[in-house]
């Protein structure tokens, strides 16, 4: 539905344009809490090296702490520092074995990003 036109330009050279008064706003697919805890989980992934971490364990069903550093390029105190920053954005989990950590991530929460995403939902 059109209303008032407006005149972008001066009024000597002024094109006349509709303005719609009835639009539909779209709604937003994620709720505010699902939002936040998407971006989290987003931050995490801003980092090659845990793209990296990420990809290793998605190829594998666990990985050993020990296994990450030289794959990834990195220090073992970045590698732990990585790891954490995955961890504490619930994409990973690992249990710990003697000396070493295992890691794998977490289906449900691989799950919640893919859906986020999903067009036409």
């Amino acid at each position: 539905m059109t209303s008032p036109t407006i005149s972008p330009v001066a009024p000597g050279n002024a094109r006349t344009l509709p303005v719609l008064t009835d639009c539909c706003t779209p709604s937003s697919a994620v709720s505010d809490d699902d939002a936040s805890l998407l971006a989290g989980m987003f931050k995490a992934l801003a980092d090659p090296a845990r793209v990296k971490i990420l990809s290793m364990l998605l190829n594998a069903d666990e990985v050993c702490a020990c296994d990450f550093s030289a794959s990834i390029g990195k220090t073992a105190a970045t590698t732990s520092h990585h790891l954490k920053l995955l961890r504490d954005a619930g994409l990973i989990t690992g249990d710990r074995r003697g000396t070493w950590v295992y890691y794998r991530v977490i289906p449900e929460r691989l799950a919640a990003i893919r859906d986020a995403l999903s067009l036409g939902r």
